[in-house]
């Protein structure tokens, strides 16, 4: 159980660390040099988070019948705001829009962590055993690690954005 703990608490520190991007977000202004690098920080955090926990935790639990669709569920929210940060990216950081879709994906990211915390994770972990445990850890950190690695900024095209 240790070992399950302790894939849950590395994907709860990573969502805490998002959580204080966001809101260091939050007290920035148009498009200033300071927003800009918390952004690019956030959706290389959030682009590599999602990817090594599709790979390392979702991965594992589509295996396991009684998640999957706990699973599923989680990973399309991945891509609703995989979709949402791409939109931003796009918007203009000195409009409106782009403050009114940053507390839009502010929310919806919240809502998605706090779900997988408070319902997934401890679901998830009555279905494990060490063996499991063990890979999801080790997949989820090396995959992390490459995947920030080549994670960049992917705006859709400004004509494109979301109104």
């Amino acid at each position: 159980m240790t070992d399950t703990l302790q894939i849950f608490d590395r994907l709860k520190e990573d969502h805490d660390k998002h959580r204080r991007l966001l809101a260091q977000i939050a007290e920035t202004t148009g498009d200033s040099e300071k927003r800009n690098e918390l952004f690019l920080e956030l959706t290389k955090e959030l682009k590599a988070h999602a990817a090594a926990e599709e790979q390392a935790v979702y991965s594992t639990m589509m295996r396991k019948p009684p998640t999957t669709d706990d699973t599923r569920h989680s990973v399309a929210e991945h891509h609703e705001i995989d979709e949402m940060l791409n939109d931003l990216a796009a918007t203009d950081m000195t409009s409106g829009a782009w403050l009114q879709k940053f507390k839009d994906f502010d929310h919806r990211y919240r809502h998605h962590i706090e779900e997988e915390e408070e319902d997934h994770f401890p679901d998830f972990a009555e279905h494990l055993d060490d063996e499991d445990t063990q890979h999801m850890r080790e997949v989820f950190d090396r995959r992390k690690t490459e995947e920030k690695a080549e994670a960049e900024l992917t705006p859709e095209k400004a004509e494109n954005a979301k109104e």
